[in-house]
């Protein structure tokens, strides 16, 4: 039974009431709380060294960064770009859904600090009887208050998965923005690299057009055949679909682009791809895989949630233990609000309460066993996040390689397949070349630059990649560090 103690009225001031009540319940204050659990033995060690820069794919210059790997879109000298990507940061959907939840990550944390707080309630009423007697006022004025002692750290462990759960959400912001501009980069190219296409097509059509007319006069003089002609016809039709086609790619690509901007799919252009086609970023060094792992904002997530997991672990265990709540009270009661501040109208009480558990059928001991295995499943997020980090910029250098490899050969075939154009252009208008070779020649150079275009075009969708694998697009603040690798 909980021990009750009740004083008699008298004189005494405000204040000391006051003080009465509030010194029993602050006096447990200092009470130790449960820490936390060590940090997890993870199963993945970091690597020295980038293993794709050994041969595949050579590492970016050595030297001082040139620009803000945090801002690397500005880096590149592309004001449309720039003026995308800052578009996005401010309008996007995703990313403020995503500050959304991290204001919600706080307000839980806030909630939960407050919890360990005794809490006050008052109350005022009034109350009126009538009997064969008579009738009978009464007015009531009082304060409560309560406070369940953190006598185990229960209280203590929720704010601190609170704590990590803001971290993590916080993190996962972060993650957001990193992956919004790389997505926007990517989206800004694909509409460079359709425009650039349907650019060469167009002008590819123009000559097709030239040639159709120019083969119909010499059907009409006797000096070609008509199947010369239907030919010709038929390459300028197949132009002419592909035409079709990257028009709609072009518009489906502005549409891609406005919408991570927050903007309706047909919106004007917020700003136009340049004619110069991307260019790989400046001399900047890249950061070794531990650097690495420790600015990507979703590993930092995801050891947050672990954090956050051992917290809750420690909570339902300190769940299974006896409870000691502290309850009091000062009750003003008369028969009129004029009296309430007499002496003698005063009842105070205080009152200690011990609650332990007795039989829950095994309940309490459950959720310990869920939460530990809800902190295993974090511990396997955590480095499956690890490894996803060291695969994204593997695959991201690898491709980096092959990207540069690949234009450079084909700038030189698109130099050679022009050169050959040329040539043929000017044979068959003096006759010395027949229409199957012009023809050839044109549908070659098409294809030799529209495929140069797209690998221009992935090449640096590839290098924003890169920035996203690194964790660029995001400075980190002072979050706990990811334990290393036990030996």
């Amino acid at each position: 039974m909980a021990p009750t103690m009740t004083t008699p009225t008298h004189p005494m001031t405000a204040r000391r009431r006051l003080t009465w009540l509030a010194v029993p319940m602050l006096a447990l204050a200092g009470c130790a709380s449960a820490p936390l659990a060590p940090g997890p033995v993870l199963s993945v060690e970091t690597p020295t060294a980038w293993t794709a820069l050994d041969g595949a794919a050579p590492a970016p210059p050595d030297g001082p960064s040139a620009w803000d790997v945090a801002r690397w879109w500005e880096g590149l000298g592309d004001a449309a770009l720039t003026a995308w990507v800052q578009a996005a940061l401010q309008a996007n959907t995703d990313l403020r859904a995503a500050q959304a939840a991290l204001a919600q990550a706080r307000a839980v944390r806030e909630a939960a600090q407050a919890a360990t707080w005794p809490s006050v309630d008052a109350r005022l009423g009034a109350r009126q009887a009538r009997t064969e007697a008579g009738g009978a006022h009464a007015v009531s004025a009082g304060l409560d208050a309560q406070w369940e002692l953190d006598l185990w750290g229960r209280r203590n462990a929720a704010v601190q998965a609170s704590e990590a759960d803001e971290r993590a959400t916080a993190a996962s912001l972060a993650w957001t923005r990193v992956s919004l501009a790389a997505e926007v980069a990517a989206a800004y190219w694909d509409l460079w690299s359709a425009q650039q296409r349907l650019q060469t097509a167009q002008q590819s059509l123009a000559a097709q057009t030239d040639s159709v007319q120019l083969t119909q006069w010499r059907v009409q003089a006797g000096l070609s055949a008509q199947q010369d002609l239907d030919s010709a016809r038929a390459n300028l039709e197949q132009t002419r679909a592909s035409v079709a086609a990257l028009q709609a790619s072009a518009r489906q690509a502005l549409h891609a682009l406005n919408l991570l901007a927050g903007r309706p799919a047909g919106a004007a252009p917020l700003a136009q791809p340049a004619e110069r086609a991307p260019e790989p970023p400046p001399a900047w060094t890249l950061p070794v895989p531990a650097d690495t792992l420790r600015q990507r904002p979703d590993v930092a997530a995801a050891w947050a949630r672990w954090q956050a997991a051992a917290a809750r672990v420690a909570q339902a265990d300190a769940a299974r233990l006896p409870t000691l709540t502290l309850t009091g009270s000062l009750s003003w009661q008369a028969p009129r609000v004029s009296e309430l501040l007499d002496p003698a109208a005063l009842t105070r009480a205080l009152v200690a309460s011990v609650a332990a558990p007795l039989f829950d059928a095994g309940q309490r001991q459950a959720q310990v066993r869920q939460q530990q295995a809800a902190l295993e499943q974090a511990r396997a997020a955590l480095e499956g996040a690890l490894l996803a980090a060291l695969r994204d910029v593997e695959n991201a250098l690898v491709a980096i390689a092959s990207d540069r490899a690949r234009v450079r050969h084909l700038q030189a075939a698109e130099e050679a397949a022009a050169a050959a154009l040329q040539q043929a252009t000017l044979r068959h208008r003096a006759g010395l070349a027949d229409l199957r070779t012009l023809l050839d020649a044109q549908r070659t150079w098409l294809a030799v630059r529209s495929e140069r275009i797209a690998a221009q075009a992935q090449w640096a969708t590839d290098h924003a990649r890169l920035f996203k694998a690194l964790g660029g697009g995001w400075q980190p603040a002072d979050t706990d560090p990811v334990p290393e690798r036990s030996r």
